[in-house]
């Protein structure tokens, strides 16, 4: 039986008057990557300090490893590990000093402290800064400071709060490698503003937007959302456009060589048997056909629409 390591139950979340999130809950189980999206304001943020301990929910149960945070607040957090969007770093500390502060904080047995900070250095790659002062680290090396405070006393789950964010191209890259090592002994719930992020790194997703749960489910089922609307055909007689447009539903052509195009189409129809039916007849001689996947950008759109309809 599959170990259930976050379970949130109808929780919801009322700043004064206005609910900033309802009747959330969703659960989490195995090692691996489960991203959070949401537009800003949906609730995403409330959701995630939750889960963290930074809030108190008005309604609704977190459970982290199977024990419940409103009866044993303390003994949750020490199942979770947190990585704020501004990692939580005292920049006059030496790297030493500060994971061993952190290991203290999180109650790591004193014996421990050393060993479980030597282990964390080297799995974040940052042993040979051990003795240098964080404000002296680059934005990236700072960033892997954060995440080894995260998983200092090894937790079951580790909540990152944009861990890309701010960083350069080769320091995202870098950074995601170092998710990817850590969620394979460890459950990673993951939130960021970027969708590919989100696509590279995630085997689920769930998506918040107007406080509500909008999809949860795989990547895969994210990506095919939406029903393809275009299709790549090449060609070796390319046909004209007037010719294409004349196959039922295609609405639209994209010559993107004198041997290849995009077709657009409407529906849900059996388009590629008519093109393939139109090409055996007319000789355009088709060699490859494929349907193209919606952008996430669309599908992310589509949800929000979606949710804002619902509200």
């Amino acid at each position: 039986m599959t170990k259930t390591i976050l379970k949130v139950e109808n929780l919801s979340h009322r700043y004064t008057s206005s609910w900033a999130i309802r009747d959330i809950s969703f659960e989490i189980s195995r090692h691996g990557i489960v991203g959070l999206l949401g537009s800003n304001g949906a609730g995403k943020s409330t959701t995630m300090n939750i889960i963290c301990g930074v809030l108190s929910q008005t309604e609704g149960e977190v459970l982290i490893n199977g024990i419940n945070k409103n009866e044993d607040r303390l003994l949750a957090k020490r199942q979770l590990g947190f990585l704020p969007q501004t990692p939580p770093l005292y920049p006059d500390f030496t790297v030493r000093e500060f994971l061993s502060y952190a290991a203290e904080l999180r109650f790591v047995d004193k014996m421990k402290v050393k060993s479980a900070v030597d282990a964390t250095m080297d799995k974040c790659n940052i042993a040979h800064f051990s003795t240098r002062l964080i404000r002296n680290l680059s934005g990236g090396y700072r960033q892997r400071v954060g995440i080894a405070q995260a998983i200092i006393h090894n937790p079951e789950i580790v909540v990152m709060d944009e861990p890309t964010n701010g960083l350069d191209p080769n320091q995202i890259i870098e950074a995601r490698k170092l998710i990817k090592d850590i969620a394979a002994e460890h459950t990673v719930l993951l939130s960021s503003h970027v969708l590919s992020e989100i696509n590279l790194l995630c085997r689920e997703v769930i998506m918040i937007e107007g406080g509500r749960i909008v999809f949860s489910d795989t990547m895969e089922a994210f990506n095919n959302y939406l029903k393809p609307q275009s299709l790549l055909a090449r060609m070796e007689n390319m046909p004209t456009e007037a010719e294409l447009l004349k196959v039922q539903h295609v609405n639209r052509v994209q010559f993107l060589s004198d041997r290849q195009c995009r077709i657009y189409f409407t529906g849900n129809t059996d388009i590629t048997e008519r093109l393939i039916a139109a090409s055996m007849q007319q000789n355009w001689r088709l060699q490859e056909i494929q349907l193209e996947k919606s952008l996430l950008d669309d599908v992310f759109k589509q949800l929000s629409i979606q949710s804002k309809r619902a509200n």
